[in-house]
């Protein structure tokens, strides 16, 4: 009889997020109580994309599940950039906002670029204002993007101390791969950014201890990619048709990661799955941010979230 193939061990993305959002609610009530302080974050909605108008849903009503204020700003898709920039303007001023986040992507005639620089650093909680990025480069503290920062977080629960390993990081973008790598850089990992003209990119994947994959490519990352034992941390959520053909003849979809899951989850050591493993840590991570905001409003050194 042969053997079933070992299995890497989940990493349960979902789980921890949901632990995550309890130690913000704890530590955000503490600083209320302590500093008269309740952390606040205000979520504008240009226009009616119906994922945007879900995504901003759940982060309001996790945001008031922390025990937090939460304010949604919703405007039309005819919205001006010189109202939205005011609106900016106004959270920037108002003490009781320690995180402002613009809901991406914004309607064609307005900069998104103009907007996201708008915003206070210290109240940008997605992490994507450039004098963030560059605290990040240099060390400095400053909010750090929410989908790394969740990464980071997994990674350091899986494996404890990261000092001395490997890691590739698949994707190059300022959302993930650029400040994923600053990230593992802190923790003294050697990490290389591939993207798409990487030479041999198999090769190089094959090095790593760590893998992360934030490509935005169904199933990119191939078993035989995965160096065995290595964990890989699949950031991509991807829409692909049904694998029944009469529902994907309906248009019915599923959802998969950068990584051929089915293949690598017998190699790897440890694998996030998707949907259920990075995917809950971004809005997690996004109170975690706004709780680390209002504390340094207060003068007051955040408590360690990440466990």
């Amino acid at each position: 009889m042969t053997a079933e193939p070992a299995r890497a061990s989940l990493i349960d993305g979902k789980a921890f997020a949901a632990g995550l959002v309890e130690r913000v609610a704890a530590a955000s009530a503490r600083l209320e109580a302590a500093h008269a302080t309740k952390p606040g974050l205000a979520v504008v909605i240009v226009g009616d994309d119906p994922a945007s108008q879900i995504y901003v849903r759940n982060k309001g009503e996790t945001t008031l599940r922390a025990g937090m204020r939460s304010e949604t700003h919703r405007m039309s898709e005819t919205t001006g950039q010189h109202e939205l920039l005011a609106l900016i303007a106004t959270l920037n001023a108002d003490p009781g906002i320690h995180g402002i986040l613009v809901q991406l992507p914004l309607p064609a005639h307005i900069d998104s670029a103009a907007v996201l620089g708008a915003i206070d650093p210290d109240k940008d909680v997605d992490g994507f204002h450039v004098v963030n990025a560059g605290r990040l480069a240099v060390g400095l503290p400053g909010l750090v993007p929410c989908t790394p920062l969740g990464c980071l977080m997994l990674l350091k629960a899986e494996l404890g101390d990261l000092s001395g390993l490997n890691a590739v990081i698949v994707g190059r973008s300022n959302i993930v791969g650029k400040p994923m790598a600053q990230l593992l850089l802190g923790e003294s990992c050697t990490v290389t950014i591939a993207h798409s003209r990487t030479r041999d990119l198999p090769a190089l994947c094959r090095t790593a201890d760590i893998l992360v994959a934030a490509v935005g490519r169904p199933e990119m990352i191939k078993g035989d990619w995965v160096k065995p034992g290595a964990t890989v941390i699949d950031v991509g959520i991807n829409r692909v048709p049904s694998r029944d053909p009469d529902k994907a003849a309906l248009g019915k979809t599923r959802v998969v990661g950068d990584v051929a899951f089915d293949e690598a989850v017998t190699v790897a050591g440890r694998i996030t799955p998707v949907p259920g493993g990075v995917g809950p840590m971004t809005i997690a991570c996004l109170l975690a941010n706004t709780y680390t905001a209002a504390c340094r409003s207060a003068g007051v050194t955040p408590d360690d979230l990440s466990a």
